[in-house]
């Protein structure tokens, strides 16, 4: 899994990157699109984005992280706000999390759909 972070309005320190990274390397397990040869990477992109919005406001929810995961043949997007960039981070991962399981639970949905469909069928 190729991980890229950006900043806008901040500084990327060292702690920073690798806590963005450990956050996002959790992903992984849930992501099980392989190389033909290589078991251990993925297919999967992953782009971070750490904002902070503006330099005045010193209140509210002042960053926000956004992540997307490109995938082949499809792009998953999750957005967290909040005044602390690490609890956005989390948050962000969270997020993350719950559109994968979606989108695995919508491909298998459909095949089980299917499925139903073909035996109703055959039973009559």
């Amino acid at each position: 899994m190729k991980i890229i972070i950006k900043t806008k309005n901040l500084e990327l320190t060292d702690a920073l990157q690798n806590f963005t990274e450990e956050k996002v390397l959790t992903l992984k397990k849930f992501i099980k699109v392989l190389k033909k040869d290589e078991e251990k990477n993925t297919l999967a992109e992953v782009l971070v984005e750490l904002e902070r919005e503006t330099n005045h406001h010193r209140k509210g929810d002042v960053y926000v992280v956004k992540c997307q995961i490109r995938l082949p043949g499809r792009s998953l997007m999750a957005e967290a706000r909040s005044d602390d960039l690490l609890k956005a981070v989390v948050a962000t991962k969270d997020e993350m999390k719950m559109e994968i399981e979606k989108y695995k639970f919508k491909k298998t949905d459909v095949r089980r759909r299917e499925q139903r469909k073909l035996k109703r069928e055959s039973t009559i």
